[in-house]
């Protein structure tokens, strides 16, 4: 097996500076999420203690103090109405949202790639009705029901894990679309039509012909699929069907931040910034997958905006 210095997608992978970027990001955040215990003991907070001596009571729960009452024992300050430390509550907030995107995704992609190659690989009938399918499931307005869904479940049932069946279940179809594709062109292949040839079952011959071409796309796939999870989980914590008090969430923070981002802006920025930050780092690195696993994507981009950019000119 080559050496990582040695592989030639990585060395693309690690040219690309953007790419890098955000791949670090998203280290820092997977180790901040891991380390969110050791953290808060550092500090000497957690995220469900409330503080009411820390806010003022006469202006409706504005912290004490500048920038949302940071001091030695807050290091960002503490939640207005509630004093609850921000910096306990960002690091569980990244736990909650790094699990349930990556969940989901896992979730996304195994039932895709299951459907997606029973629909490539069976007979037409099959064929045709599992299509049919991942276009229902595409066109399925996912998020009202999802919104419906989160709201009738019983609060009984863990949060986070029926976010991720939910984003899971609702959002296979673009992955399955993939899979069938690429198993349609990939069952042309000389090596998979003799491997069928010779009496090899169906999945045996997906499992070890098919799947190790599925690999690069299905991977970039998964990787752009990140950040659209990661944003559905803040939008439904935000609108209140998410992850709900007292387990920690950006988007639930952000919902509680809209009315306060004139008396404390801090506690809007905080969520925000590191939401946005997720979200940017995870597009980078799934933009530099794509590119390192296909070098001729890059090229058929940049060909494709060279023949618009004429046409433009053209006209």
């Amino acid at each position: 097996m080559p050496s990582s210095a040695s592989n030639p997608v990585w060395r693309r992978l690690r040219a690309d500076r953007a790419a890098m970027a955000g791949l670090a990001v998203v280290v820092l955040l997977l180790l901040l999420a891991a380390a969110a215990p050791l953290v808060t003991a550092l500090e000497g907070q957690n995220p469900t203690a409330f503080h009411n001596e820390l806010i003022d009571s006469a202006t409706g729960g504005v912290p004490i103090g500048p920038f949302g009452g940071a001091s030695a024992r807050h290091w960002l300050g503490v939640e207005p109405g509630t004093g609850r430390d921000v910096l306990a509550r960002l690091v569980y907030g990244a736990q909650v949202s790094l699990s349930v995107s990556l969940g989901a995704t896992v979730v996304q992609v195994a039932l895709g790639t299951l459907v997606g190659l029973a629909a490539g690989l069976g007979n037409r009938l099959a064929d045709t009705v599992l299509s049919r399918t991942m276009d229902l499931t595409i066109a399925f307005p996912g998020l009202v029901f999802a919104i419906s869904l989160m709201a009738v479940v019983p609060g009984s049932f863990p949060r986070p894990v029926l976010l991720m069946l939910v984003l899971g279940v609702l959002g296979w179809g673009g992955t399955a679309r993939l899979v069938r594709g690429q198993a349609l062109s990939l069952r042309s292949l000389d090596h998979v039509a003799a491997a069928r040839l010779s009496g090899a079952r169906s999945w045996r011959t997906a499992r070890r012909e098919i799947l190790p071409g599925l690999a690069a796309p299905v991977i970039t796939y998964a990787a752009l699929l990140l950040p659209g999870n990661v944003t559905a989980e803040a939008g439904l914590s935000f609108l209140g069907v998410g992850v709900r008090p007292p387990t920690a969430s950006w988007g639930q923070m952000l919902s509680g931040a809209t009315t306060w981002y004139q008396a404390d802006p801090t506690y809007v920025l905080l969520p925000a910034g590191l939401l946005f930050a997720t979200v940017l780092a995870f597009t980078l690195l799934g933009e530099g997958l794509r590119t390192a696993l296909d070098p001729r994507a890059k090229s058929r981009l940049r060909r494709t905006r060279s023949r618009r950019s004429r046409q433009v000119a053209s006209t």
